[in-house]
């Protein structure tokens, strides 16, 4: 087998994500980011299959700086090598923008037997990141994979559907996308943790990888969000204490002064 290529995304906490006004979308530079949650599973496979058939395993990022913490972070759980994917024409990229961008930063890591993502991103929900950098790239694509082995050439895949499992064979490379929900997560390595302070990796802009710019970032993003908004709550919620019959009471005089006794007794009618 050759290596293995994990794609991990930093995601911001929440409570802390920010939109700009005019392109509408995450201000990621500024907000403080943690591991996308499924990519926790792409890691954790990529350890077992390093540890099961001792395979080189190296993890990407496409973002600004402040997502070198969480490649450190996948330092510390075994990764052999770190890439970090940062440029301003990368801002604002949307999911077919992403791809192109993991595509070509994969696509030189050649030979490479599996690209191993998570299943979608909690800040997009979208899925299709997997799949579209699979297209750009010519290759089998395989979602919500629960487990895998490999033996003879070959990757066994099972993967959850709508309908059960379902057990796949298939010839590398290929790309997947993890189901989040495995029954054991490693914690990262002490050694490695302290490692991790001080180290360094690799770093690619769009000129290191190729790529025209027109093809990046929002000019290259066919979806755009229209439009955005905070949501606002107008009133807040109380507690009231006292004895049953006093609160029981107290509630229904509520309803009857906002005319909502009225309304639920002709409901129910």
């Amino acid at each position: 087998m050759e290596r293995i290529i994990v794609c991990i995304k930093g995601v911001p906490r929440p409570g802390t994500v920010k939109v700009d006004p005019e392109t509408h979308t995450l201000k990621r530079e500024s907000a403080e980011l943690i591991l996308n949650p499924p990519d926790r599973a792409a890691l954790e496979m990529a350890m077992r299959l390093r540890e099961r058939y001792g395979v080189e395993v190296v993890v990407m990022s496409m973002g600004p700086p402040n997502v070198a913490p969480l490649l450190k972070e996948a330092f510390a759980l075994g990764a052999d090598e770190l890439i970090l994917l940062s440029d301003r024409a990368f801002a604002g990229a949307d999911t077919l923008a992403t791809s192109r961008v993991l595509a070509q930063a994969i696509r030189g890591l050649t030979p490479f037997s599996l690209v191993i993502m998570g299943l979608k991103s909690v800040d997009g929900e979208t899925a299709q990141v997997p799949p579209e950098t699979a297209a750009i790239l010519n290759l089998p694509s395989v979602i919500n994979v629960i487990d895998i082995s490999y033996s003879n050439n070959r990757f066994y895949l099972t993967r959850e559907t709508n309908y059960g499992e379902e057990e796949l064979e298939v010839e590398p490379p290929l790309i997947i996308s993890m189901n989040p929900k495995l029954e054991y997560f490693r914690p990262p390595s002490l050694k490695r943790l302290l490692q991790a302070r001080d180290l360094s990796f690799k770093s690619m802009t769009a000129q290191d990888l190729n790529l025209a710019e027109d093809l990046l970032g929002l000019k290259g993003s066919p979806t755009q969000v229209a439009g955005v908004f905070e949501k606002v709550f107008s009133q807040r919620g109380e507690v009231w204490k006292g004895e049953p019959e006093e609160l029981a009471d107290k509630l229904i005089n509520l309803l009857r002064e906002k005319g909502l006794l009225q309304k639920l007794a002709l409901i129910n009618r």
